[in-house]
């Protein structure tokens, strides 16, 4: 087998109670860049996609590596936040990525979501199950959860979607550091898959 890889997943809500916080979500990307630039060892391992969501979930930016990863773009508001169609988009994808990086004989490493939001989903009786799949300790490609929470959050939903840590602008910590840190921290010491 080849190099290691880590695919990280950055996933946005792009509803319309984060369209204050669009400009933070953008630093955060540039910081994300520039830490795993500085960082030969996280520039050669890491690969970065990001999902954008409201109503329903899109990949925004396929898999790629870090150093191309781009803003993103001030599309409309759009109405919603279903957590649900995220978690299950994340785990198709994450599910198809995994497969094409071994294909080309690459060593896969846990991958980690880096997920942001307010935590106010409008799906609540249906997200749950969407989440349990994608965070399955049976599938060997479930990610390594992180939660970061914008505006006027609510803990409690994202305390159970960050499996490995939560964070919260409101705590002073900024969602590009908390993104560096997760991505190259987990670099360091990532399970395979």
């Amino acid at each position: 087998m080849g190099i290691d890889v880590l695919p990280c997943y950055v996933v946005c809500d792009v509803s319309l109670s984060m369209t204050d916080h669009l400009g933070e979500v953008n630093a955060g990307l540039r910081e994300l860049r520039g830490a795993v630039h500085a960082d030969p060892s996280a520039a050669a391992l890491t690969r970065v996609c990001v999902v954008g969501f409201a109503a329903a979930a899109t990949v925004l930016q396929p898999l790629r590596p870090a150093a191309e990863l781009t803003e993103l773009s001030a599309s409309r508001p759009r109405a919603g936040t279903n957590f649900g169609p995220a978690f299950a988009l994340l785990r198709e994808t994450i599910s198809h990525d995994v497969r094409a990086l071994k294909a080309r004989r690459l060593r896969v490493c846990r991958p980690v979501v880096f997920f942001t939001s307010d935590g106010r989903p409008t799906d609540p009786a249906t997200w749950p199950d969407a989440f349990a799949a994608l965070a399955d300790p049976a599938w060997p490609a479930r990610p390594t959860v992180v939660a970061y929470g914008l505006g006027a959050v609510d803990r409690g939903t994202l305390d159970r979607i960050g499996t490995f840590r939560v964070f919260l602008g409101q705590d002073g910590i900024r969602l590009g550091t908390a993104l560096a840190v997760s991505v190259t921290g987990t670099a360091r010491r990532a399970d395979r898959v």
